[in-house]
């Protein structure tokens, strides 16, 4: 799992470290190279409880948008159209506002996305559905809440839903493909290239990857795929959850930087936190200098989006950190 967002954690408490110099440094005036071939003030990280992601405006990361994964013999117009319903209101921000709901105020999923379904008054345009219908979930917070958001739908069109958490993608996926669920909720990015190795071997996302950041060109990749392995797809949603890089927002405010060019141009000498893979990663480490031209003067290794990096982030031990672009943590 891996979005353009510049949403922050409320409750703003600020300590500002000194924003030029080496990282850590109180100061000092070390100046490194911009991607524009300029020379740019190596930047300390800045402390701060707010969480901004900065716009992945040269497109490093896969498009990995929600979309509903469906067993294509089961496939029906009135199911697809309901969970299209659902695709077509969710967007990134409501998405980080419905893991809070669960992640952070502690609602269960299926009274957050009650509650959401309630609000967003989602109606559905083909009410002939028949049957039972059982919604696949993964094993954490946001696949359970969009399940409870597709069961909702498919029953308001008919259909007699049942929400089964079933771990995690390599268990859910054959049971989705042998008809034991109906529908999962997915993302276009990851899934297709998980099919892709499925269907044309375990080297293949690396040999000729088939997801990228083009959504529409990723979305006919999985179909394609889908079809040799009895899968079929409603409508990407626009709400997605993919790697992004976030900073705190006084560090941001302090270099005004809003996207990861214009941090290029501003600082050098950044200290990024990820997993310990982000080194070997064309999406993290090796991206962000090919495609930036950003200046990483130390790497620390922590974990994947998780409470490490965010933490390292809010206490002033990096500058940049992975994060996943539905965080909680990113919500206004």
């Amino acid at each position: 799992m891996r979005r353009t967002l510049t949403a922050a954690l409320s409750g703003l408490a600020v300590l500002a470290l000194a924003a030029c110099g080496s990282p850590g440094s109180a100061g000092g005036g070390a100046q490194t190279s911009s991607a524009s071939g300029t020379a740019a003030a190596a930047c300390s990280p800045v402390a701060g409880d707010q969480l901004v992601v900065l716009e992945d405006d040269k497109h490093l990361q896969t498009a990995d948008n929600i979309v509903p994964a469906v067993n294509a013999a089961a496939a029906e117009p009135a199911m697809i159209a309901a969970l299209d319903a659902v695709s077509a209101v969710l967007d990134t921000p409501t998405l980080i506002d419905l893991n809070k709901k669960v992640d952070v105020e502690r609602n269960t999923s299926k009274q957050a996305a009650a509650d959401y379904y309630a609000q967003a008054g989602i109606k559905v345009p083909d009410t002939s559905g028949t049957g039972q219908v059982v919604v696949g979930a993964g094993n954490f917070s946001e696949s359970a809440t969009l399940a409870e958001l597709y069961a909702l739908a498919l029953n308001a069109a008919g259909y007699t839903s049942e929400v089964r958490t079933i771990g995690n993608r390599e268990t859910y996926e054959p049971a989705l493909e042998s008809g034991e669920l109906t529908v999962v909720p997915e993302y276009v990015g990851t899934l297709t290239e998980f099919l892709n190795k499925k269907v044309n071997g375990p080297d293949a996302a690396e040999a000729t990857p088939m997801a990228s950041a083009d959504l529409a060109q990723t979305t006919k990749n999985l179909t394609t795929l889908g079809e040799k392995v009895g899968l079929t797809f409603g409508t990407p949603s626009p709400a997605a959850d993919q790697n992004a890089y976030a900073v705190t927002t006084a560090f941001a405010d302090q270099h005004d930087v809003k996207t990861l060019s214009e941090l290029s141009k501003a600082c050098g000498g950044l200290v990024l936190g990820g997993p310990a893979e982000c080194p070997d990663r064309p999406f993290c480490q090796p991206g962000l200098e090919k495609t930036y031209g950003l200046d990483i003067s130390e790497f620390v290794s922590l974990d994947a989006g998780g409470p490490l990096t965010k933490q390292a982030l809010t206490s002033g031990q990096i500058s940049l950190g992975l994060v996943f672009s539905s965080d909680a943590a990113l919500a206004g």
